[in-house]
């Protein structure tokens, strides 16, 4: 994206930026440091465990979500400067890399994981709890929202 527009490339880092923050901060705030701590973490709460692996998705790039808005951005120039071998190139690694994210929320919501070695007790009315829940909300609806805008004015 760097090759065709610095600007598009700007908002590509911006992006990307914000939804690595939202996990490395979901990360911190509940201490988790290996794979199999997602796995039997959110037990009790699907809440949580569902808003995170939707923001391992939007990460990935999956349409719906706001991961997907800089992927589209530079597809729509990478077309029109005839680039097709690019973007061949760009669409089957982001392929290789979504097949990773999908297989990691696949495991996590099919099995059940019962050993609670790292379980603390959470406190679910925290504020940065409620910081994570609300920037999972722009993670996960945030292109919709964008659409929106554009549509209204």
């Amino acid at each position: 994206s760097l090759m065709i527009s610095e600007s598009i490339w700007l908002i590509y880092f911006f992006f990307y930026s914000f939804l690595s923050f939202v996990l490395t901060f979901m990360f911190n705030i509940f201490k988790l440091f290996h794979l199999n701590q997602l796995f039997s973490w959110f037990v009790n709460s699907k809440i949580l465990k569902f808003t995170l692996f939707m923001n391992f998705l939007s990460l990935g790039g999956l349409p719906p979500f706001l991961g997907f808005l800089p992927k589209w951005l530079v597809i729509q120039q990478l077309t029109l400067c005839n680039q097709y071998f690019l973007l061949l190139l760009m669409m089957m690694s982001t392929l290789i890399t979504l097949f990773f994210y999908l297989r990691i929320c696949y495991s996590a919501f099919m099995m059940n994981y019962f050993e609670n070695n790292w379980i603390m007790k959470m406190n679910m009315i925290s504020s940065n709890t409620n910081m994570y829940l609300i920037m999972t909300f722009f993670s996960i609806f945030g292109l919709f929202m964008i659409s929106l805008f554009y549509f209204m004015f």
